[in-house]
Formats: C-alpha cells, structure tokens, sequence
C-alpha cells in the first residue's frame, strides 16, 4: 500500500482527499495497459477517463465556469503515474491541450470544444515547440499571417505531443505586433485544418504520441485566434504557470511508485539469510528516497495550494516544483534500479519502465535548466524590489 499521509496535509481539503482516493482505485483496475500501440492506447484511455468523468478537472466547464483546481490536476497525475505513465499523459495532456481555451477562450470556442475534451470525446495537443527556438518560446518563427477575413499559418512544430491523434490544436504562432514575445498569437487549430499534415511521428525511449506538424498555407477562421492579437506569449506563460506544476506531480507519482518497488524488492529478497532491508547500505537509499520523495512533495502542493490560493502568478514556485520534482525523481528511480540488481534493467519490469519515462520530464515543459534560469531571476528580482 503506497503512503497516503500526505493526502492529510493542511494543503489539501477534503475533497481533494475523496478525489485521490477514488482515482486511485479506479486506476488499479484499469488492467494492463499496451505501451506498444500507444496511438490506440492514448486514444482507449482517452475516452476512459472521459466515460468516466476523471477529465473534468482538465478545463473549464462552459456551463458552470469556475478557476482549473491545480490540486486536483496534480493529485490527478501523481496518482495516474504512479499507476501507468501512459495514462497519466492522456490525462495530462487533454488539460496542456485546453488550458489556453479555459484560461482565454471565448465563450464560442469553449462551448465547441471544452465539452468534447473534458468527456474525453475529442482529444487536445499543445502545439509551442518549433525546431529551432526549442525552449525560447519568444524566438518563434512560425507566421499567421492576416489575409482579410482569414489567418493563414506557415510553419513548423515539432515534438508536439497527441501530434497525430490530437483533434485540436492549440498552436502558437508570429503575428506581428512587436518583436519578439511581443509579437505572439494564439489559436485554435482543428486537425483536419487543410495545409496541416502530419510531418514526423517521433519515436522516444518512452513512447508517447508525438509528432512535427507543418502548416503550407493553413487557412483559420478570424474565430480562431485566441485572446487578443499579440497575446501569445503571456497567454503560453499562464497556461504553463497553471500546467508546469502538474508535471512535477507526475515526476512525484513515478517517484512514489519506484519508492514502493524498491520496499517490496528489498524486504522481500534475502542475502546471507537476511532481508536486504538488513543491510545498512540499503537501508541508506531507502532513506534518501523516502526524503527525496515527501520534499518534492511539499514543494509540489506548496505550488499548487498558492495557485488555487489567488495567486497571480507562481512562476517562482511552480519552477521550483518542476525541478525538484522531476530531477529527484530520477534519482529515486535510478536507486530502485540499483536495488533490483539484474532485473532492474531487465525489459519489461516496472523500475526499467519507470527509468525511461522520468527522463522526457526533466526536458518538456520547460527544461531543468530553464527551470533554474527562472528561479533565479525571480528571486533576483524579489531581493532587487525588497531593497
């Protein structure tokens, strides 16, 4: 049984409790899940969640509309990954896919495609990635251009997750008004869109769904654009402020799922006569993971609790998430490993699942090392602003 005590920290209510708990026991009956066809996989958990009303957490519901619960989104994912990666990326990814339209999206274009997502009847992608400006968002090349009573795309995405099985798009795209961030818009993007083809389905050490998008004069409604021209990039920074956390949370519930394959490995395998649990060494990574384990923890519901808060903007804390999250995951799963010995590396076992899936987090939604750029500027500019 994988701890649960923190679900009873003062940053949770109680219908975050609920929430967990019976996510939890829905996902342990899932049964095994395919990480072969993972384009029929994606699309069967998809509408499983949906059928059974685990996406409503994920957007905004036109009819009653209320702020995205970032606790909820991150219990969500931690509890998904703990159990299968594969449906926690099916989860997260109708929320990536929908946040720009639940955050800035007019009441025409929630009521078209919210419903859809949120039932798991029409699945989302979040198309910001282009070959060459990777993690500079503000360095993005890709044009919509302004033909009258049209918006016509030119361009590339790539590493575009549900890129190829997505129904929509949330594409980010050059539109002038300034330089750089400055001159940002955003869009809706159905996929079956003419002049947008499937460029590259991507293959990863953890397969997921990706693909490089290319747009050869992609014609959009003006009802396409999101928000106001020239609000990309601040509308891309407060989805990830909402979403970043939530990858944290995933890289939590690999990490408490590696923590509790390496407990049952090493009280159950014995040396010389005695559980490994014995052995002072072992004991000491067992430590280390459980500690690695409750920090992320407290920085992930820290971030999601001041977002749910009131908080404007949590790009400090949400980074810090991220990064702690994310790269002590690694660790935790590279120990269980090293506690499994031979079977740690052996196809098909759950740690050597676990150690291919952490890597892609430490990279997509902003990468550790952005994480660290963000960090410190904003606290630079706290310490600036105090003095």
């Amino acid at each position: 049984m994988p701890d649960q005590t923190y679900l009873d920290w003062p940053f949770l209510e109680d219908s975050h409790r609920s929430h967990a708990r019976a996510l939890d026991d829905w996902a342990g009956k899932l049964g095994p899940i395919d990480h072969h066809d993972t384009d029929a996989t994606c699309r069967d958990l998809v509408g499983r969640l949906g059928a059974d009303g685990w996406l409503k957490p994920t957007a905004v519901d036109p009819a009653d509309p209320k702020p995205l619960d970032v606790r909820t989104l991150c219990l969500s994912r931690e509890t998904l990954a703990r159990h299968d990666g594969l449906a926690d990326f099916a989860f997260a990814m109708q929320g990536l896919g929908t946040g720009a339209l639940s955050l800035f999206g007019s009441t025409a274009q929630q009521d078209e495609w919210l419903p859809l997502t949120r039932s798991g009847k029409a699945i989302s992608a979040f198309a910001l990635t282009e070959p060459q400006s990777g993690s500079d968002v503000a360095n993005s090349t890709m044009t919509a251009t302004d033909d009258g009573d049209a918006w016509v795309l030119d361009g590339e995405k790539t590493w575009i997750s549900n890129g190829g099985i997505a129904d929509v798009y949330t594409l980010f795209a050059r539109t002038g008004e300034g330089p750089g961030a400055k001159g940002l818009s955003a869009f809706v993007v159905p996929a079956d869109t003419p002049g947008l083809e499937i460029a590259e389905r991507l293959e990863t050490i953890a397969p997921h769904p990706l693909a490089t998008l290319r747009f050869t004069g992609a014609r959009l409604p003006k009802s396409a654009l999101i928000g106001q021209p020239g609000q990309g990039f601040k509308i891309a920074m407060s989805v990830l402020d909402v979403f970043r956390t939530s990858v944290a949370a995933a890289g939590l519930g690999f990490a408490r799922r590696a923590l509790d394959e390496a407990l049952n490995r090493v009280t159950s395998r014995e040396v010389q006569g005695k559980p490994l649990s014995e052995l002072q060494l072992v004991q000491g990574h067992i430590s280390d993971m459980a500690l690695r384990v409750d920090a992320a923890a407290l920085l992930v519901y820290r971030a999601a609790w001041a977002k749910d808060s009131g908080a404007p903007r949590v790009s400090r804390e949400a980074a810090m998430a991220k990064l702690f999250a994310t790269d002590e995951a690694q660790k935790v799963i590279d120990a269980a490993v090293q506690l499994h010995g031979g079977d740690g590396v052996k196809s098909g076992e759950t740690v050597e699942r676990l150690y291919r899936e952490i890597r892609a987090l430490r990279i997509y939604e902003g990468a550790s090392d952005v994480q660290k750029v963000i960090i410190a500027r904003q606290t630079l500019d706290a310490a600036t602003r105090a003095g």
